[in-house]
């Protein structure tokens, strides 16, 4: 990955595309890993604590956390913890560490859209999706659609290319998941700071 280029684009536009972010054979290992046949899946859910819920009408995925147990998750932690590296060195973001979990949409699944930032806690920093399908027809939907602050105008139309990743600083884009015609596979994650 260029890192001076993701660097320049986050602190000019604040969010930033990058196409096959990853090596092919990474990305097929993944891929495989992003399976909800698997063990592990659990539907997503919102809030936090006693105020969690599922909420199928607003967030539809299941996900399974990675793990630096499994050898391919933790090549892909490797791989962004180079990243959080880089980043605070060319733009001193204070990024202190990095979760992440695979998601599965099925068919017309979506995610209302919400910030990343929780109510109460500014830990997450910037956001990272990483898209793990095989291919993705430009008809298929699943678009990841950014907002900025409470402006209700588009940013942003993101198609889940395969392979492609976004980042976004958490706290500046609202954003949300469009339903897609078949199953929508990716990891999401974020960089946070230090809590006080």
């Amino acid at each position: 990955m260029d890192t001076g280029h993701i660097a320049r684009e986050l602190n000019g536009a604040g969010f930033v595309v990058v196409p096959d972010a990853l090596p092919g054979h990474v990305l097929s290992a993944l891929s495989r890993n992003c399976d909800n046949s698997g063990p592990g899946f659990v539907p997503a859910s919102i809030g936090r604590g006693a105020e969690r819920s599922r909420e199928d009408s607003i967030r539809g995925d299941v996900v399974r956390w990675l793990s630096d147990a499994n050898d391919v998750d933790e090549a892909y932690l490797r791989v962004m913890e180079t990243l959080r590296a880089a980043l605070n060195e060319q733009l001193f973001l204070g990024l202190f560490d990095y979760e992440c979990h695979y998601a599965i949409y099925a068919a017309g699944a979506r995610y209302q859209k919400h910030s990343d930032v929780l109510h109460g806690k500014d830990a997450r920093l910037l956001s990272t999706v990483i898209y793990l399908n095989e291919s993705w027809a430009k008809d298929a939907g699943g678009e990841l659609i950014l907002y900025r602050g409470d402006d209700p105008k588009v940013i942003a139309s993101i198609l889940p290319q395969p392979g492609s990743m976004v980042l976004f600083l958490s706290a500046d884009f609202p954003h949300e998941v469009l339903p897609a015609s078949k199953p929508r596979h990716s990891i999401a994650g974020w960089y946070r700071g230090r809590v006080n």
